[in-house]
């Protein structure tokens, strides 16, 4: 039994990663801000083996990786528009506080340290197949700040420090701390409340998936192979690789309901990839156990089960305003850190 650390703990892969982990038999320090609650971490917080840490990754101290074996760092604003909200902050946290762990782990004679960056990486794709030597193209300052991370810790890679990134797909699927702005899971949301799926940007743009627990899966089995092997590496986690458009037809007919597909051209996501998964295939053995059609139907049952709703903090970016907005507020009538 391992004693883990994971970043991010609170987020849509995060909460996931955590109960893989917690049923594994590793002890896990679960540190986050909660923005979106502690309450996603409920039916685990009772565990003797969790420690759920309250606290801002980028003051992360010593005192935090005391004993620890290995380090997820999963901590992020994630998305593009969440990072257009705020550059700076975005480059504090996808950046630099990522690479202040990370040198902060090695430090601590930390064993292994697992970064979850994102295929966003690679933008507007250069080639066809994009594999993890292909030039990247990143778009936004999400991905900047991503690719920022990658080249920033894994020159730390040492026989007794190993560090290994996970380029991420688009991710998908049922999770205790649910997101419905990502491309499948609205598309089930919306397919649900109105009968409508709505395809943006003419919908020919490409897209790789992948479903939430094959990431966390993708995680534990870099954790569990030897260093050398994955240390100082780079894999592109994924399914497969979609047509936009592709999805909102495979999704009516997983369904199997009428219901109407509207196309439309606008969309300021220029993204469009096509993206290799063989190198996680082959030195990982990593193989997705959950495909498209569980996904779809995993997120609308839970739909009709009124197990998630689609409320204000299942938009990563609605949230962040929300908060931002209450942030001012506060500001604007506190006296003294009070409003009464």
């Amino acid at each position: 039994m391992s004693q883990v650390l994971v970043t991010g703990a609170g987020g849509y892969i995060g909460s996931q990663l955590v109960r893989l982990l917690l049923a594994e038999g590793h002890k896990v320090i679960a540190v986050d801000r909660y923005f979106f609650g502690t309450e996603v971490l409920d039916d685990v917080a009772g565990k003797s083996n969790l420690m759920i840490v309250k606290a801002d990754c980028r003051q992360l101290d010593k005192s935090h990786l005391y004993g620890v074996n290995a380090v997820f760092d999963l901590v992020a604003l994630s998305n593009d528009p969440s990072g257009d909200l705020d550059p700076v902050l975005t480059r504090e946290i996808n950046f630099e506080s990522r690479l202040r762990t990370s040198e902060l782990a090695k430090s601590c004679g930390v064993a292994r340290y697992i970064l979850m960056s994102s295929c966003s990486v690679y933008g507007s794709g250069l080639e066809t197949s994009l594999n993890e030597e292909s030039l990247v193209n990143p778009l936004t300052i999400y991905a900047k700040s991503s690719l920022d991370a990658e080249n920033s810790v894994l020159p730390l890679n040492s026989e007794t420090f190993s560090v290994s990134v996970m380029r991420n797909a688009t991710v998908f699927g049922l999770s205790r701390r649910m997101r419905f702005d990502l491309v499948i899971n609205l598309m089930v949301a919306t397919a649900f409340e109105r009968n409508e799926i709505v395809v943006t940007g003419g919908g020919e743009q490409t897209r790789p998936l992948v479903h939430v627990d094959d990431v966390c899966q993708a995680a534990l089995q870099i954790f569990q192979s030897e260093p050398s092997k994955t240390g100082g590496q780079i894999f592109n986690i994924g399914l497969g690789n979609f047509q936009v458009i592709q999805l909102a037809f495979m999704i009516r007919e997983i369904l199997g309901k009428e219901i109407k597909v509207t196309v439309v051209n606008e969309d300021a996501d220029k993204r469009s990839y096509n993206v290799s998964f063989e190198k996680a295939r082959l030195e990982l053995g990593f193989n997705p156990t959950k495909d498209i059609t569980f996904g779809v139907e995993q997120i609308y049952d839970a739909l009709v089960k009124r197990i998630v709703l689609r409320d204000e903090r299942t938009s990563t970016v609605n949230w962040y305003r929300r908060l931002r907005e209450a942030e001012r507020l506060f500001k604007d009538l506190s006296i003294d850190g009070k409003i009464i």
